[in-house]
């Protein structure tokens, strides 16, 4: 009860703010105005799931943007949260893979940028496909991705594909990741269909 009563005294100050019942926060001034919580680290805390930056979100964590969305989008591998939970002002993407629980958040924003064919670049397609392969080059990341590539839609498997040969892996390492694929099929690369080896992952041929 003291502590109780010492944090109404604290948020009715001004000194920490009430996110909801039990979660207070403590803003910091900035130029752009008062700071607010990191909404994934909220969510996590208020439901105990893992959720990952998606969309714009995502693709401004890689740099490949500096827009900030209007809305917080956001991904978690749960099936169905309830929405006074989250609240009614993000946008949440469930029935992401169990796989993702264990990635690290950049490798996670990866593949939810390859979700969408690099779309939500500021950058050209050389651009993209040049930071890209910074991002896949570093810290055994290519490897983690190319674990959990079972789970992922199949234009991503292929992506990898042609990520993986302009990375310089073999046809061996890359194996399973050609096997996964229907011959038939065609994927949207969007922005990554200039890579060299995109006709021989089945890309699309560009309009």
């Amino acid at each position: 009860m003291a502590v109780a009563q010492a944090l109404s005294r604290l948020r009715k100050t001004g000194y920490i703010e009430r996110v909801r019942k039990g979660i207070y926060y403590r803003a910091r001034q900035t130029t752009l105005g008062k700071s607010r919580p990191n909404l994934a680290k909220l969510q996590k805390l208020i439901t105990g799931k893992r959720f990952f930056p998606s969309g714009i979100a995502a693709t401004n964590l890689l740099g490949f943007t500096t827009q900030n969305p209007n809305k917080i989008e956001v991904s978690t591998h749960a099936l169905s949260l309830p929405r006074q939970l989250i609240g009614h002002d993000v946008i949440i993407h469930t029935r992401r893979p169990k796989s993702w629980t264990n990635l690290q958040e950049t490798d996670a924003a990866l593949l939810d940028f390859f979700r969408q064919g690099g779309k939500s670049s500021e950058l050209s397609s050389e651009e993209t496909v040049r930071k890209t392969i910074k991002w896949l080059s570093e810290d055994g990341r290519f490897g983690r991705l190319l674990r959990v590539s079972a789970f992922e839609p199949p234009r991503v498997r292929a992506l990898l594909g042609a990520l993986g040969e302009e990375l310089g892996r073999t046809p061996a390492a890359l194996q399973g990741l050609r096997k996964s694929l229907n011959p038939l099929s065609k994927f949207d690369f969007g922005l990554f269909a200039d890579l060299k080896m995109a006709a021989k992952w089945q890309a699309k041929l560009k309009n």
